[in-house]
């Protein structure tokens, strides 16, 4: 049996795991939002494609994060990370060489497909490292990844795009994640195994807890991932439909990824304080209030208060609700982690499709975004309504 190297300071594996969600996140599926009006204005597509085309995405995510919980993966997460980080990258740059909606759509696909591999794989990496090292609380700035990427997008999609037409601009992106994936590509192993007898304590801590909690978990997230997803697909495109507001189309996307690169950090501060589930009130509360903004106050303030408040919360309830199901479940945290995806995957299937059908037939954004703002109190309402049912439980017994 080959002898398994691993790597004894945290940050080594914290910062390879940043910058895979860089590349597979923030570039590989966040690229689409500050290209998508771009692409419409040259390929002329309507929003009811646009929202096919990312829901193309979110499928292959979906799939891509069952098939790496579900499924056996003999030679080690960190093999598949680096082998699927690569797939993200081609499928980025292959982007920029057609204009064909069947090789768009396919493309999309296989980049979500690998944006879910990784995000599962690497997140079960980081996070094991992390709780063995007692620096769980570092995990905030693992998370912060996606913020950074998407933050990077925003600035340099416009200006690629100035010098080289939008074709090129996804060309740009590739090699740019093609440099910065180097290292993770390097340095990326996999967590030391549990001994037997730490593998004991966390069976009898699983039996221990009311597993029921994590269906409330599961069915929120996936409401989350129905309603954010309609602003992270489509918020550059109706900033820019907003009279006066078209060259703010590209910063409001930047002020998204400036707010969600320390988002994560600030939530975990919050929810060592309160609990996660208190934090993660707060932050769905938040990201109602940051979506409905832009159709309350259609102006500058309202536009870029709505990003900063989107950005801020939407990654900060990844975080949370993935720490709050590992307290519940701490065994086999890939696979935690794996189910949550997919329920994640599938409302951000739906979101963009309903989203594009809503704009298409009402000629306006604002009906989409009051769907997203339901959809996120309904989730809130369901993991609510778990928790109060625990507390009730625990009063009575």
């Amino acid at each position: 049996m080959r002898h398994k190297t691993h790597i004894k300071n945290p940050i080594i594996p914290l910062v390879g795991g940043i910058i895979s969600l860089m590349v597979a996140m923030g570039i590989g599926r966040f690229a689409y939002t500050p290209i998508l009006p771009i692409m419409q204005s040259h390929s002329h597509f309507s929003e009811t494609i646009a929202g096919y085309l990312a829901s193309s995405n979110y499928l292959g995510y979906l799939l891509g994060a069952l098939s790496a919980s579900m499924f056996a993966w003999r030679k080690g997460k960190s093999f598949y990370v680096k082998v699927y980080l690569v797939i993200n990258i081609l499928t980025t740059i292959l982007m920029g060489t057609t204009e064909n909606f069947i090789y768009w759509s396919i493309l999309r696909f296989v980049s979500g497909f690998s944006s879910g591999v990784v995000f599962v794989f690497i997140a079960g990496i980081v996070l094991d490292y992390l709780e063995q090292r007692g620096r769980t609380m570092w995990s905030g700035f693992f998370y912060s990844g996606v913020g950074i990427g998407i933050f990077l997008t925003g600035l340099i999609v416009p200006v690629l795009n100035d010098f080289l037409g939008w074709q090129w601009t996804w060309v740009g992106l590739g090699f740019i994640a093609m440099c910065m994936g180097a290292f993770p590509l390097l340095l990326t192993r996999d967590a030391p195994n549990l001994t037997r007898a730490e593998q004991s304590a966390k069976q009898i801590d699983d039996s221990a807890r009311k597993k029921g909690l994590l269906i409330g978990l599961i069915v929120s997230y996936g409401c989350e991932g129905m309603g954010y997803i309609v602003s992270g697909t489509f918020l550059v495109a109706m900033v820019g439909g907003i009279p006066g507001l078209g060259t703010l189309s590209a910063l409001s996307w930047a002020f998204v990824g400036v707010a969600a690169a320390p988002s994560c950090w600030i939530w975990s501060v919050i929810a060592k304080k309160y609990s996660n589930i208190a934090a993660l009130y707060a932050a769905y509360i938040a990201q109602m209030i940051g979506i409905i903004l832009p159709v309350v106050f259609p102006n500058t303030i309202g536009v870029l208060a709505g990003a900063l408040l989107f950005g801020a919360t939407f990654m900060g309830i990844t975080m949370l609700t993935i720490a709050e199901a590992r307290s519940v479940f701490p065994q086999q945290s890939s696979k935690i982690i794996g189910y949550l995806t997919v329920a994640y995957g599938i409302g951000q299937i739906i979101g963009p499709i309903i989203a594009g059908v809503l704009t298409t037939r009402t000629g306006s954004y604002n009906s989409a975004l009051l769907f997203a703002s339901i959809t996120l109190l309904s989730g809130m309402l369901f993991l609510s309504a778990k928790y109060i049912r625990r507390v009730l439980q625990r009063n009575l017994e």
